[in-house]
Protein backbone atom coordinates (compact mmCIF):
# COMPACT_ATOMS: atom_id res chain seq x y z
CA UNK A 1 0.00 0.00 0.00
CA UNK A 2 0.87 3.34 -0.98
CA UNK A 3 2.18 5.72 2.02
CA UNK A 4 0.31 8.71 3.12
CA UNK A 5 1.49 11.97 1.84
CA UNK A 6 1.15 14.76 3.93
CA UNK A 7 0.87 17.79 1.40
CA UNK A 8 -1.84 20.34 2.89
CA UNK A 9 -2.56 21.90 6.41
CA UNK A 10 -5.51 19.58 6.24
CA UNK A 11 -3.74 16.96 6.04
CA UNK A 12 -2.10 17.65 9.49
CA UNK A 13 -5.40 18.70 10.83
CA UNK A 14 -6.28 15.08 10.12
CA UNK A 15 -3.45 13.62 11.36
CA UNK A 16 -3.98 16.24 14.39
CA UNK A 17 -7.07 15.08 15.28
CA UNK A 18 -6.35 10.87 14.66
CA UNK A 19 -3.94 11.44 17.78
CA UNK A 20 -6.16 13.67 20.07
CA UNK A 21 -8.69 10.98 20.10
CA UNK A 22 -6.03 8.51 20.24
CA UNK A 23 -4.18 9.74 23.22
CA UNK A 24 -5.30 12.93 25.20
CA UNK A 25 -2.18 14.43 26.16
CA UNK A 26 -2.01 15.28 22.19
CA UNK A 27 -5.40 16.99 22.57
CA UNK A 28 -3.62 18.98 25.18
CA UNK A 29 -0.96 20.00 23.25
CA UNK A 30 -2.96 21.28 20.41
CA UNK A 31 -5.12 23.36 22.83
CA UNK A 32 -2.10 25.11 23.82
CA UNK A 33 -0.59 25.54 20.27
CA UNK A 34 -3.53 25.61 17.68
CA UNK A 35 -3.06 24.15 14.26
CA UNK A 36 0.43 22.63 13.32
CA UNK A 37 2.45 23.54 10.90
CA UNK A 38 2.86 22.33 7.36
CA UNK A 39 6.50 22.33 7.36
CA UNK A 40 6.58 20.91 4.46
CA UNK A 41 10.06 21.56 1.87
CA UNK A 42 11.28 21.17 -1.11
CA UNK A 43 13.39 17.98 -2.01
CA UNK A 44 16.99 17.65 -3.38
CA UNK A 45 20.18 18.53 -3.18
CA UNK A 46 19.93 21.41 -1.65
CA UNK A 47 17.07 20.43 0.93
CA UNK A 48 19.89 17.46 2.36
CA UNK A 49 22.71 19.51 1.85
CA UNK A 50 20.44 22.84 4.28
CA UNK A 51 19.67 19.38 6.65
CA UNK A 52 23.58 18.85 7.15
CA UNK A 53 24.00 22.75 7.72
CA UNK A 54 21.61 22.48 10.44
CA UNK A 55 23.35 19.65 12.06
CA UNK A 56 24.58 20.21 15.58
CA UNK A 57 23.77 24.53 15.30
CA UNK A 58 21.71 26.65 16.55
CA UNK A 59 18.63 27.44 14.27
CA UNK A 60 19.52 31.10 13.84
CA UNK A 61 23.48 29.51 13.16
CA UNK A 62 21.91 27.11 10.46
CA UNK A 63 19.72 30.03 8.86
CA UNK A 64 22.75 32.36 9.18
CA UNK A 65 25.16 29.75 6.94
CA UNK A 66 22.18 28.56 4.90
CA UNK A 67 21.57 32.42 3.47
CA UNK A 68 25.33 32.74 2.77
CA UNK A 69 25.69 29.55 1.11
CA UNK A 70 22.57 31.03 -0.91
CA UNK A 71 24.36 34.16 -1.36
CA UNK A 72 27.32 32.84 -2.75
CA UNK A 73 25.22 30.69 -4.72
CA UNK A 74 26.82 27.76 -3.30
CA UNK A 75 23.82 25.54 -3.29
CA UNK A 76 24.05 23.08 -6.34
CA UNK A 77 25.88 19.64 -6.43
CA UNK A 78 28.32 21.54 -9.35
CA UNK A 79 28.40 24.38 -7.13
CA UNK A 80 29.94 22.47 -4.04
CA UNK A 81 31.99 20.29 -6.18
CA UNK A 82 33.72 23.16 -7.64
CA UNK A 83 34.11 25.82 -4.48
CA UNK A 84 36.93 25.39 -2.52
CA UNK A 85 37.62 24.88 0.89
CA UNK A 86 38.29 28.45 1.97
CA UNK A 87 34.96 29.72 -0.06
CA UNK A 88 32.79 27.07 1.97
CA UNK A 89 34.23 28.20 5.15
CA UNK A 90 33.73 31.34 4.77
CA UNK A 91 30.26 30.83 5.01
CA UNK A 92 30.54 28.74 8.04
CA UNK A 93 30.89 25.49 7.14
CA UNK A 94 33.03 23.34 9.17
CA UNK A 95 35.69 21.07 8.02
CA UNK A 96 33.89 18.10 8.95
CA UNK A 97 30.73 19.39 7.18
CA UNK A 98 32.35 20.65 4.19
CA UNK A 99 33.26 16.76 3.74
CA UNK A 100 29.81 15.93 3.80
CA UNK A 101 29.24 18.37 1.36
CA UNK A 102 30.97 17.31 -1.09
CA UNK A 103 30.27 14.01 -0.42
CA UNK A 104 26.82 14.46 -1.01
CA UNK A 105 27.27 16.54 -4.68
CA UNK A 106 29.88 13.47 -5.27
CA UNK A 107 26.40 11.07 -4.27
CA UNK A 108 24.49 11.85 -7.17
CA UNK A 109 21.17 10.47 -5.86
CA UNK A 110 18.50 9.53 -7.99
CA UNK A 111 15.92 12.37 -5.97
CA UNK A 112 13.16 11.48 -8.14
CA UNK A 113 13.59 7.46 -7.76
CA UNK A 114 13.93 8.40 -3.76
CA UNK A 115 10.18 10.45 -4.20
CA UNK A 116 8.75 6.86 -5.25
CA UNK A 117 10.87 4.50 -3.02
CA UNK A 118 8.95 3.28 0.50
CA UNK A 119 10.70 4.87 3.43
CA UNK A 120 12.77 2.36 5.21
CA UNK A 121 14.74 2.15 1.46
CA UNK A 122 15.08 5.99 1.28
CA UNK A 123 16.26 6.26 4.45
CA UNK A 124 18.80 3.49 3.25
CA UNK A 125 20.03 5.26 0.13
CA UNK A 126 20.78 8.37 2.30
CA UNK A 127 22.62 7.01 5.51
CA UNK A 128 24.78 5.46 2.85
CA UNK A 129 26.12 9.13 1.80
CA UNK A 130 29.02 10.40 4.73
CA UNK A 131 27.61 12.68 7.04
CA UNK A 132 23.74 11.86 6.41
CA UNK A 133 22.66 9.84 10.03
CA UNK A 134 19.68 8.62 10.40
CA UNK A 135 17.90 11.96 11.96
CA UNK A 136 19.34 13.62 8.62
CA UNK A 137 17.43 10.78 6.54
CA UNK A 138 14.58 10.50 8.54
CA UNK A 139 13.98 14.38 8.80
CA UNK A 140 13.85 14.83 5.49
CA UNK A 141 11.73 11.89 4.64
CA UNK A 142 9.18 14.08 7.01
CA UNK A 143 9.37 17.41 5.56
CA UNK A 144 11.41 17.00 1.99
CA UNK A 145 9.28 13.57 1.30
CA UNK A 146 5.91 14.13 3.20
CA UNK A 147 5.98 10.41 5.05
CA UNK A 148 3.36 10.82 7.02
CA UNK A 149 4.15 7.91 9.11
CA UNK A 150 8.10 9.32 9.73
CA UNK A 151 9.49 9.89 13.06
CA UNK A 152 12.78 10.95 14.24
CA UNK A 153 13.71 9.84 18.01
CA UNK A 154 17.29 10.68 17.46
CA UNK A 155 15.76 14.38 17.79
CA UNK A 156 16.87 16.42 21.00
CA UNK A 157 13.98 18.23 21.10
CA UNK A 158 11.27 15.42 20.77
CA UNK A 159 13.22 13.63 23.46
CA UNK A 160 12.75 16.21 25.76
CA UNK A 161 8.96 17.37 24.62
CA UNK A 162 8.15 13.34 24.81
CA UNK A 163 9.61 13.86 28.59
CA UNK A 164 7.60 16.82 29.51
CA UNK A 165 4.58 16.08 27.74
CA UNK A 166 3.94 12.45 29.36
CA UNK A 167 5.72 13.33 32.95
CA UNK A 168 9.14 10.72 32.01
CA UNK A 169 11.28 10.73 34.83
CA UNK A 170 14.27 11.47 32.03
CA UNK A 171 14.16 11.67 28.72
CA UNK A 172 13.59 8.76 26.30
CA UNK A 173 16.94 7.49 24.43
CA UNK A 174 16.37 7.02 20.88
CA UNK A 175 15.46 3.43 20.65
CA UNK A 176 12.78 4.36 23.69
CA UNK A 177 10.95 6.64 21.97
CA UNK A 178 10.96 5.17 18.35
CA UNK A 179 8.67 2.31 20.48
CA UNK A 180 7.17 4.70 22.04
CA UNK A 181 6.03 6.52 18.99
CA UNK A 182 4.40 3.38 17.84
CA UNK A 183 1.66 4.00 18.94
CA UNK A 184 1.05 7.10 16.98
CA UNK A 185 1.16 5.43 13.86
CA UNK A 186 0.01 5.90 11.18
CA UNK A 187 0.30 9.48 11.89
CA UNK A 188 3.82 9.93 12.94
CA UNK A 189 5.01 12.30 11.66
CA UNK A 190 1.89 15.02 12.71
CA UNK A 191 2.91 13.88 16.31
CA UNK A 192 6.54 14.91 15.75
CA UNK A 193 5.26 18.53 14.74
CA UNK A 194 3.00 18.20 17.83
CA UNK A 195 5.89 17.42 19.95
CA UNK A 196 8.10 20.05 18.36
CA UNK A 197 5.06 22.43 18.52
CA UNK A 198 5.12 21.35 22.60
CA UNK A 199 8.66 22.12 22.89
CA UNK A 200 8.73 25.62 21.74
CA UNK A 201 5.78 26.42 23.43
CA UNK A 202 7.20 24.44 27.37
CA UNK A 203 11.00 26.27 26.15
CA UNK A 204 10.32 29.36 24.39
CA UNK A 205 12.89 28.12 21.67
CA UNK A 206 12.16 26.55 18.18
CA UNK A 207 13.26 22.44 18.39
CA UNK A 208 14.04 22.41 14.46
CA UNK A 209 14.96 24.75 11.13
Amino acid sequence: MAERIIETPDCVAEGAAWLAAREPRFGHVLSLTGPLPLRRRGDGFSALLAAIVSQQVSVAAARAIQGRLEAARLTGPRKITWASQEELAACGLSRQKIRYAKALAAARIDYRALRAAPTEEGVATLTDVPGIGVWTAEIYAMFSLGRADVFAPGDLALQESARLLFGLPERPKARALRAMAEAWSPWRAVAARALWAYYRVEKEREGIT
